[in-house]
C-alpha cells in the first residue's frame, strides 16, 4: 500500500493545540496514558478470545513492554493486545468521533489556563497527551490475522497524519515516541520506574523493561572485560500489579493490611480499623479504607494533606481527593478504585459529578457504621482512637445534617459522675437519668480540671444530676446544632435559668423581700452586667455569671478572643447571680441595710462580681482595683 496523507479536522487541530499546551498540568501523565490504553487493548482481547480462541495466536502472555532507545531518541509503549486495522486507527486517533466536541472546546478556550480540567479521557484521547514530549509519534499496529496487514500512523502532530501497511509479526500496538531534544529525560530508566510506580502501579498486566544487569564484584579479570563489551540484560517488570483492594478479603491476611496502610499513610503504628468492600449496582467501586490509631503530628496544621487516593480501574487518578470524603473525616486514608469515571476527571468535574457523589455516601456510611462496630465490640481500642480523631468526628455534628445522629451517638463524653479518664455516650448519659430529670445538662471549658471545681454544677450535684464536661471547642458548634438527644433538651448550666422545683421557687420568692432593695443597687453599680438576681444554681459559692440561652457561652467569647476573631461574635452583658444563703452575701446585705453609703458595700460588691468573672474562666478587666480591694479587706480583716 502506498503512503496515505489525511488532514486532522478542524475539531482535531483545536484539540491538539489545547492538549500540547494547555490541558495537561502535569506532562508525565502521557506514560500512564498510554499504560492505560494498553492495558485496555489486552482486557478486549482477552474477553475476545473466549468465544474466539483463534484470535490469540499462541501469544497470551500478556505484557506491556516499554523500550527506552537513547540512540534513537525513542520512547516506546508496546502490548500485545487486540490491535488495530486501518478503519479503527483512523477512527480511534484520527478524528474526534463525539457528539458535543465542538461545545466542549469552546468552553475550554473561553476558560483560563489555569483552570482548564484535565478531560480527555473524557474522549478517548489520552493517545494525544504524548505530543506533550514527542516531536513525532507513531504507531504500528495489527490485529489477529495476517502479519501483512499491520498498519502504521505517523504524525508530528501539526495537523496532518500518514498511513500505511506494514509487516508485523506480533499481534498488538506499538507507540512509538520520538522525544523532543528537552525530554529526553523520559529515557532514563529511573525516571520511567517512577512514573510507573505512581500511577500504574496496580495495572494488573505486568508492564516490563530490559535492564542492565551491573557486573558482580566478584567476577575476576577476564568475565568482567567479556561483561563490558556485552552487559547482561534482563527484563525486569516495574509494577506491582497487586491491587490489595481489589482481591477477596478472606485470602488477606493481617499483616497485608497493615502492611499497605504503612504504605500509603507513612505512618508506623498499625490501623486501628480496616474496611474493605465492594459496591455494585448502579455505581460500581471498590475501596480500601483505614482508620488510623495514632493522630499525625500535623493533622491540625494547613499542610496537612487530606482525602482518599483515586483509581480508575487500578489506574492511579489523584492523591488526597477531598472530594470523596467529608472533612469531618479528613483522617482517614485509604483508596477508592471507581469505574464509572472519565480517567482525566478534574477537581472541578468531581465537585460536580453524581457518581461522586454517590460514593462519598456509600463511603460516609460505611465509615460510620465501622466505628460504631468498634465502639461496640472493641471498646478500648475506640476510647484510644477518639481520644486521637474524635474533636474532628464531632465537626460532622453541624456539618452533616444527615448524619448527624449517628455521629452523636458515636461521640464520647466525660461526666461528673464519671472518674477522670472515663466517658459516656449520649446514649449511657441519656438511659441514666433520673426520672425527674428533664434536660441533658453539660458544660464547657478549657479542661476537666477546670470544670469540675466550677461553682455552675453546685445545684445539680446536690439533686443528684449528671453533668457532660466538653473540653473541645468543636462542642459548642456541634450541641447547638444538635439541639436534643430523645427528646430531652440539652441546657448549658452556664446559661439563662436553672429549673427549680415548687418548693425551691416558693423560698426564692420570699427571700427576694430580704434581698430586693440589694439586687437593685447591685445592677445599678456593676455596669458590666444586665441583671443582678438570685440563684438556684448556687450552694457553696457567692456568686456566679450567666449568658443568656440564646448568648455566646464565656468560653466561647474567650476562645474567640484568643484567636484574633471577637469581632465576629462580640461580648454578651452577664447576670451575676448571688447566693442568698452564702455568708458574704449576707454580710453585705446587712452592711448595705445598716448604711448604703459605705464604701464598703461597694467594694465588697464589686468583689462578688471579680470572684464571678474568674470562676467562668475570663479575666478581670481591672486587675489594679481587684488588687487594692483584696488588700483593703485584709487591712479591714486584721484591724478589727
Amino acid at each position: 500500500m502506498t503512503v496515505e496523507t489525511h488532514e486532522f479536522k478542524a475539531e482535531m487541530k483545536r484539540m491538539m493545540d489545547l492538549i500540547v499546551h494547555s490541558l495537561y498540568s502535569n506532562e508525565e501523565i502521557f506514560l500512564r496514558e498510554l499504560i492505560s490504553n494498553a492495558s485496555d487493548a489486552i482486557d478486549k482481547i482477552r474477553f475476545e478470545s473466549i468465544t474466539h480462541p483463534e484470535l490469540l495466536e499462541s501469544n497470551g502472555d500478556w505484557k506491556i513492554k516499554l523500550i527506552a532507545d537513547k540512540e534513537a531518541g525513542t520512547l516506546t509503549v508496546r502490548d500485545n493486545g487486540i490491535g488495530m486495522d486501518k478503519e479503527s486507527v483512523m477512527e480511534n486517533i484520527g478524528t474526534v468521533a463525539r457528539s458535543g466536541t465542538s461545545a466542549f472546546l469552546e468552553k475550554l478556550q473561553e476558560a483560563e489556563a489555569a483552570n482548564l480540567p484535565e478531560l480527555i479521557g473524557q474522549f478517548g484521547l489520552g493517545f494525544y497527551s504524548s505530543f506533550i514530549v514527542a516531536e513525532k509519534v507513531v504507531v504500528e499496529s495489527r490485529m489477529a490475522g495476517d502479519p501483512q496487514k499491520g498498519i502504521r500512523w505517523t504524525s508530528d502532530g501539526e495537523g496532518s497524519y500518514t498511513l500505511e501497511e506494514i509487516e508485523k509479526k506480533e499481534r498488538g500496538t506499538d507507540v512509538i515516541l520520538h522525544l523532543n531534544e528537552d525530554k529526553k529525560e523520559y529515557l532514563d530508566e529511573w525516571r520511567i520506574q517512577a512514573i510507573v510506580k505512581k500511577f500504574s502501579d496496580f495495572i494488573e498486566h505486568p508492564v516490563t523493561m530490559d535492564v542492565e544487569i551491573p557486573p558482580m564484584p566478584s567476577q575476576d579479570e577476564e568475565e568482567r572485560k567479556e561483561t563490558e563489551k556485552e552487559p547482561k540484560i534482563e527484563e525486569k517488570t516495574l509494577n506491582s500489579g497487586q491491587a490489595i483492594w481489589l482481591r477477596n478479603k478472606a485470602d488477606i491476611k493481617p499483616e497485608e493490611y497493615n502492611e499497605f496502610y504503612k504504605h500509603l499513610s507513612k505512618d508506623m503504628h498499625d490501623p486501628a480499623e480496616v474496611i474493605h468492600f465492594s459496591a455494585e449496582g448502579t455505581v460500581e467501586f471498590k475501596a480500601l479504607l483505614y482508620l488510623p490509631q495514632e493522630r499525625p503530628f500535623n493533622l491540625f496544621e494547613p499542610e496537612h494533606k487530606n482525602g482518599l487516593s483515586l483509581y480508575i480501574k487500578r489506574v492511579f487518578v489523584m492523591d488526597n481527593c477531598e472530594e470523596l470524603l467529608p472533612p469531618y473525616l479528613r483522617f482517614v486514608h485509604g483508596v477508592v478504585d471507581a469505574s464509572d469515571l472519565p480517567l482525566n476527571v478534574s477537581r472541578e468535574i468531581l465537585q460536580q459529578n453524581r457518581v461522586v457523589e454517590t460514593i462519598r455516601k456509600n463511603l460516609v456510611t460505611k465509615i460510620l457504621a465501622a466505628m460504631k462496630r468498634m465502639l461496640e465490640k472493641d471498646y478500648d481500642n475506640y476510647v484510644k482512637f477518639y481520644k486521637n480523631f474524635g474533636q474532628i468526628l464531632k465537626e460532622g455534628i453541624y456539618i452533616d445534617w444527615n448524619q448527624r445522629d449517628t455521629i452523636a451517638n458515636l461521640a464520647l463524653y466525660q461526666s461528673v459522675e464519671k472518674p477522670a479518664g472515663e466517658y459516656l455516650t449520649l446514649k449511657q448519659y441519656y438511659e441514666s437519668m433520673p426520672s425527674k430529670q428533664e434536660e441533658i445538662y453539660y458544660l464547657i471549658g478549657e479542661n476537666r480540671a477546670v470544670l469540675e471545681k466550677s461553682p455552675y454544677l453546685e445545684a445539680l450535684r446536690d439533686r443528684g444530676f449528671d453533668v457532660l464536661l466538653m473540653t473541645d471547642p468543636v462542642d459548642e458548634w456541634a450541641i447547638g446544632s444538635l439541639r436534643e438527644y430523645e427528646g430531652k433538651p440539652f441546657k448549658a448550666i452556664d446559661k439563662g435559668e436553672l429549673k427549680a422545683d415548687e418548693e425551691e421557687k416558693a423560698k426564692q420568692e420570699e427571700k427576694k423581700k430580704t434581698y430586693g432593695s440589694l439586687l437593685d443597687y447591685l445592677t445599678q453599680t456593676i455596669e458590666p452586667v444586665s441583671e443582678v438576681r438570685l440563684s438556684h444554681r448556687l450552694k457553696e459559692s457567692a456568686s456566679c455569671l450567666v449568658a443568656r440561652d440564646e448568648a455566646n457561652s464565656a468560653y466561647m467569647e474567650n476562645l474567640m478572643r484568643r484567636l484574633g476573631r471577637e469581632e465576629e461574635i462580640g461580648v454578651s452583658p452577664r447576670i451575676l447571680e448571688i447566693n442568698p444563703d452564702h455568708p458574704a452575701v449576707k454580710i453585705l446585705n446587712d452592711l448595705f441595710d445598716n448604711n448604703a453609703e459605705d464604701p464598703k458595700v461597694a467594694d465588697f460588691a464589686w468583689l462578688l462580681y471579680d470572684q464571678a468573672v474568674l470562676a467562668e474562666g475570663s479575666k478581670v478587666q481591672d486587675p489594679q482595683a481587684f488588687a487594692r480591694r483584696i488588700n483593703d479587706l485584709i487591712v479591714r480583716t486584721g484591724l478589727s
